[in-house]
């Protein structure tokens, strides 16, 4: 049941992180910083590897849980831990444009000035 819910979580993630800028722009606005996302050329380029991140983590995660089943081992853990090692990743990815858009910049300057 983990990796039929983490494979339906990856898909819809893989498929919102080809349109990463609205992903970034409602996480500014969760944020409450002012402005758009503006960083589309990194914004693509990371959408798309974080999304292959999850994907090929998925797998990675699948087999590795079917290998330790067919050895008769406990295997409830490895989707777990497989979700939060690669969601993990993905998000370091989509750190990458978040970190260099004017108006994240903008906010983060301000923030330490206060």
């Amino acid at each position: 049941m983990l990796l039929a819910y983490g494979l339906v979580t990856v898909i819809m993630s893989a498929i919102s992180y080809l349109d990463v800028a609205s992903v970034m722009n409602e996480s500014m606005r969760m944020l409450g910083i002012d402005g758009e996302f503006t960083n589309y050329g990194q914004g693509k380029i990371w959408g798309v590897v974080a999304g292959i991140v999850l994907i090929v983590g998925w797998m990675l995660t699948a087999a590795m849980s079917v290998l330790r089943l067919r050895s008769g081992r406990l295997t409830w853990w490895v989707p777990v831990a497989g979700a939060v090692v690669f969601t993990l990743l993905a998000a370091a990815a989509l750190t990458v444009p978040m970190f260099g858009d004017p108006a994240f910049a903008a906010y983060l300057s301000r923030a330490a000035g206060s």
